[in-house]
């Protein structure tokens, strides 16, 4: 059974920069595509970025210009950097691999953008 562990969330101030890390822990074939998603209490899982196998990228216009998604895939490893952070950035983040067969999700992460 595949699993996704995501790391490097954290707590920073506005302003500053976090690099988000989310490896699969067991075998995960054929992934098309890896994303990165958020989700603050009480507001619906919102989309951040997405790369695929051939290194596309695409954002969100709340982020464009400011992350960047990117991935190993020698290590089945997506990452997201994220610069001139805001508190509106504040969520959870949650990583995902999507395969022919099923979507995989990781258990995701705290982010907390504060003074």
């Amino acid at each position: 059974q595949g699993q996704l562990v995501e790391s490097g969330g954290g707590l920073v101030q506005p302003g500053g920069s976090l690099r988000l890390s989310c490896a699969a822990s067991g075998s995960i074939f054929s992934i098309t595509h890896m994303d990165w998603y958020r989700q603050a209490p009480g507001k619906v899982r919102e989309w951040v970025a997405a790369i695929t196998s051939g290194d596309s990228t695409n954002y969100a216009d709340s982020v464009k210009g400011r992350f960047t998604i990117s991935r190993d895939n020698a290590k089945n490893t997506v990452y997201l950097r994220m610069n001139s952070l805001k508190p509106e950035d504040t969520a959870v983040y949650y990583c995902k691999f999507t395969t022919v067969l099923r979507d995989y999700w990781g258990q995701g992460t705290q982010v907390t953008v504060s003074s």
